[in-house]
Parts: C-alpha cells; sequence; structure tokens
C-alpha cells in the first residue's frame, strides 16, 4: 500500500509483476495507506488515512487472489468530538489476527473489526488520562503510526500522535481477555 491510496500486489517469482492493483483511498502526502497493511492469507486489509480530505478514513479488504473488494467499513464518527485535529481518518498500520482486524485512529480509538464482515466487534476510546503502572501521567489521544502488537495474549497500542495537527499523548496500553 502507498500514500497514492493504491495497493498492489507483486510476484516475487516474476521479478515484482504486478498482478493486480486496488484503490483505497484518494492518497496525498498525509493520506492513502500510510503504515503498513495486513493478511490473514484469504484477505489483505488497507486502512485509509486521507487526514486532510473531509472524508476521511476506512478499511478495505482486498481478496488476496483477485485484488477485488471482499468489504469496505466507512469509518464511524469520531469519538474525540470537534476539538482540533479530530477525525476519523485510519493512519495507523493495521493487524490481523484470526477473525478479526484492528485498526487505530486519528480520534484515538482502537478498533477489532470482523475479517468476514468488517463489522466493528470492539472498540477502546483511548480518550482520556491513564493511571499508570510506573506513576507516570498519561493520557490518550491520536492512534497514528505504529499499530496494535499482539503477543502472549495481549493486545498493545500506543495513543498519542501529536504530529501533522493530530493530537499528542504518551500513553501505552495493554489488553487482555476479561
Amino acid at each position: 500500500g502507498q500514500k497514492s491510496g493504491v495497493a498492489f500486489a507483486m510476484d516475487p517469482e516474476k521479478n515484482g509483476e504486478i498482478l493486480w492493483q486496488y484503490r483505497a483511498g484518494l492518497g496525498s502526502a498525509l493520506g492513502g495507506i500510510e503504515w503498513g497493511a495486513a493478511t490473514d492469507g484469504e484477505h489483505a486489509y488497507f486502512a485509509v488515512s486521507d487526514i486532510q480530505t473531509k472524508q476521511p478514513g476506512g478499511l478495505h479488504a482486498v481478496n488476496l487472489a483477485t485484488g477485488t473488494r471482499a468489504w469496505f467499513t466507512a469509518p464511524p464518527a469520531p469519538t474525540c468530538g470537534s476539538v482540533p485535529g479530530c477525525n476519523g481518518a485510519q493512519s495507523a498500520a493495521v493487524t490481523a489476527i484470526a477473525g478479526a482486524v484492528f485498526s487505530g485512529s486519528n480520534d484515538g480509538s482502537l478498533r477489532a473489526y470482523s475479517t468476514s464482515t468488517g463489522e466493528v466487534l470492539w472498540e477502546f476510546d483511548s480518550n482520556r488520562e491513564f493511571t499508570t503502572v510506573n506513576g507516570v501521567p498519561a493520557k490518550g489521544a491520536s492512534m497514528i503510526g505504529p499499530g496494535a502488537v499482539v503477543a502472549g495474549g495481549m493486545v498493545f497500542v500506543n495513543s498519542g500522535y501529536g504530529a501533522f495537527g493530530s493530537r499528542p499523548g504518551n500513553v501505552l496500553l495493554a489488553f487482555g481477555p476479561e
């Protein structure tokens, strides 16, 4: 995936011959597919930034074999409201696990989407202050850049990214089974 908003499938055995291309966003220096896509072997998942447009965000699932859209989920209403730097851009890298794909948003939310339908399965709004394990004051905000990390039955994600007009913060969140 590229900032142009176009994703490509290439054949490594044929010197990178393009198998298909898919437009997931409008694209710009801060638009399109920003930090990374994910795959589960059946679909590729592309989150859209397009942070400087009137309608940023969205998550696409594309069939790996054909390059056709399996589903698209428009971004939900931003959880951070109408504060400066708040919108639904999904600039962060996405992370796929069996049955779910995680996408962090500029609005400060981490969402898990169904890999089969694109339905939002779970959402966490990080727009607040947190009590941390080491006692350092922490605050959540925009999720841009790195995606969620899944390891040892836990999901880890950072919240707060103050560059390019987004909202700063400084918290690392850890989620486990309830």
